[in-house]
């Protein structure tokens, strides 16, 4: 099944890519790998903002990482012309807002982790890593950056 089909039958529609709001590209293509710079909880109604453990629970993480992951896709697609192109996503690294205390970071990065898989099966598979931060950009509650090799 084309990506394309598969995102419309999860219901998911890509945003045009945000731009950068620093000095910085939001992607950088090398051989058959495609680097995408961070990319942060950035939904339909705005910057979703918020810490882990403080303001914000494991779902409302989850939602935000998913936000991240659909961002992550649009930038693949903008990079790429064509998800179709993406042989797999080698790694994603995630950063979560959170308290000291909250120690679910890897479930959060799950909802970003869950949607690469939902849309591209195996070749969403990846290496991970998840850390906690005390304060992302712009007060995002969420950052993933990805690595994919394409053909």
């Amino acid at each position: 099944m084309a990506i394309a089909d598969k995102l419309k039958e999860l219901g998911i529609e890509l945003p045009q890519p945000v731009a950068p709001v620093a000095n910085y590209v939001p992607f950088v293509k090398t051989g058959q790998m495609l680097f995408i710079s961070g990319q942060v909880s950035l939904g339909p109604d705005g910057l979703v903002r918020g810490r882990l453990g403080e303001n914000m629970d494991l779902e409302a993480g989850q939602a935000a990482a998913r936000l991240c992951g659909i961002n992550l896709l649009a930038q693949a697609q903008a990079a790429l012309g064509s998800l179709d192109k993406v042989v797999r996503v080698v790694k994603l690294g995630g950063f979560v807002n959170a308290t000291g205390d909250f120690t679910d970071i890897p479930k959060v990065i799950n909802g970003c982790s869950d949607l690469m898989v939902d849309v591209l099966g195996d070749a969403g598979r990846h290496a991970r890593s998840a850390v906690a931060c005390p304060v992302l950009p712009l007060g995002a509650a969420v950052e993933v950056d990805a690595v994919i090799e394409f053909a």
